[in-house]
């Protein structure tokens, strides 16, 4: 059985629109992250530094929302594995929400350097 559908573009560019807009439906970490990177968007726009400072923080923003979707998936997974507590479920689960911390830390201190 093969799972894995032939390669085409606007097919593959639908499947990915469908998971954003699930995402936006069912995951209220990423509507928040989402929401809020608006406003950065705005205010990278509009604060006074240069081009390349901009698109570091533009970059690590969207880090942020692309860690977050990776974990959501990582969450869909083991849900689907198991139903029942299983430590290494949890473990999954933790060490995704983890790494999404860690895109946040990582964004906070990109904008408390280029603001310094």
């Amino acid at each position: 059985m093969n799972n894995k559908p032939e390669y085409k573009l606007l097919k593959n560019t639908k499947y990915a629109l469908d998971g954003f807009k699930h995402a936006i439906k069912t995951e209220s970490s990423f509507r928040l992250e989402l929401f809020c990177s608006i406003f950065i968007i705005v205010g990278i726009i509009y604060i006074d530094i240069s081009l390349m400072y901009k698109l570091i923080l533009i970059v690590t923003g969207f880090l942020v929302l692309i860690v977050e979707l990776l974990n959501s998936a990582i969450e869909n997974v083991v849900d689907l594995v198991t139903k029942e507590y299983q430590p290494l479920a949890k473990h999954a689960k933790d060490i995704a929400a983890t790494a999404v911390m860690f895109s946040i830390v990582l964004h906070i201190s990109v904008w408390i350097l280029v603001l310094i």
